[in-house]
C-alpha cells in the first residue's frame, strides 16, 4: 500500500472521491494564496468549505480508530507492521488541511475586524432616516450600526462572519462611547459620518497590484479611469494564457470570480 492508497482510504465509504479531495485540496490552497494576496475580503466559499469539514471531521476519527486499534495488544505493530506508517500519514495529512484552513480563516477574521464597518453597510439592508436619533442628546456610537440579521444575502461574508462583525463592531462602539466619543456633540457620535468630505468608514483597496496567471486563451484586463492616477479614461489590455502579470485588482476581478485566472 503505497502513500496515496493510504489517504485514498479516507475517502472510501462516502461520498466523496480521492480525485475530488485532491481537487478541493488544491481549490482550497488557491483560495488561501488569494486570500492573503488582496486586501478585500473575498466570497466565502461554502460548498467547498462544508465539505473540507465533513472530511476532517472523518479524518479524525478514522485515526482515533487506528489509535486506538494500536494501543490494543491483538493489533500490534507485530501483526500489523504497516498500522503506525499508515497513522502517522493520515496525521500529516490532516495536519496540512488543518493548517491550510486556520490560516484562512486568520486572514478574513483579520480583514473583517480591519473594515468591520464597512462590510456591515455593505449586507445591511437600507436603514430608515435616523435624524431624530442623530439630533438627540442620548444618541450613542452604537446607534449608527447597521445589523445585517435582516438580510438575505450576506455574500462575500458567510452568516457566522456577519454575526461576528456585528457582535464585534457593537463592542468596539461601545468602548468609544465610554472612552471619548460619549463628550462630543451627539451629531459627531456617528461611525459612519462622511461630513465635511471625510469619509470615516475604512475600505479595502481594490487598486492594489496583485500578480495572476492567466489559465485560459485570453483575459481581457479593464481598469476604470482614475484621475489620481493619471488615467483619464478606461483601459484596457488582453493576457494569454500561461502569462504572469502584476495587474490592479479591481481589473482583473471579474476574471478571477470566473476563474479565468489564478492568483499568485
Amino acid at each position: 500500500m503505497d502513500i496515496d492508497d493510504i489517504l485514498a482510504s479516507v475517502d472510501r465509504g462516502n461520498y466523496s472521491s480521492p480525485e475530488s479531495t485532491a481537487l478541493d485540496h488544491q481549490q482550497l490552497t488557491r483560495f488561501w494564496v488569494a486570500e492573503r494576496a488582496v486586501s478585500e475580503l473575498l466570497p466565502w466559499p461554502a460548498p467547498l468549505m462544508d465539505r473540507m469539514m465533513e472530511r476532517v471531521r472523518k479524518q479524525i476519527e478514522i485515526i482515533e480508530d487506528l489509535a486506538a486499534s494500536s494501543a490494543d495488544p491483538s493489533t500490534s505493530t507485530t501483526n500489523n507492521p504497516t498500522l503506525n506508517l499508515k497513522l502517522s500519514i493520515l496525521q500529516t495529512d490532516l495536519s496540512r488541511t488543518q493548517y491550510l484552513i486556520r490560516s484562512f480563516l486568520r486572514q478574513r477574521l483579520a480583514k473583517l475586524t480591519k473594515y468591520s464597518m464597512h462590510y456591515l453597510l455593505l449586507i445591511s439592508p437600507p436603514r430608515e432616516s435616523q435624524t431624530q436619533s442623530t439630533q438627540s442628546t442620548t444618541a450613542q456610537p452604537e446607534d449608527s450600526i447597521p445589523d445585517p440579521s435582516a438580510a438575505v444575502d450576506t455574500s462575500p461574508l458567510s452568516p457566522q462572519e456577519a454575526a461576528f462583525i456585528h457582535a464585534h463592531q457593537n463592542l468596539l462602539a461601545e468602548h468609544y462611547g465610554l472612552s471619548f466619543m460619549g463628550s462630543f456633540p451627539p451629531p459627531l457620535r456617528r461611525l459612519d459620518d462622511n461630513a465635511g468630505g471625510t469619509r470615516m468608514v475604512q475600505a479595502p483597496d481594490t487598486k492594489e497590484v496583485v500578480f495572476v496567471r492567466c489559465l485560459v486563451e485570453e483575459v481581457s484586463v479593464i481598469v476604470p479611469a482614475d484621475d489620481a492616477a493619471g488615467l483619464q479614461e478606461e483601459y484596457g489590455t488582453t493576457m494569454h494564457m500561461g502569462e504572469v502579470w502584476g495587474v490592479r485588482w479591481e481589473g482583473i476581478k471579474r476574471a478571477w470570480e470566473r476563474g479565468e485566472v489564478e492568483i499568485l
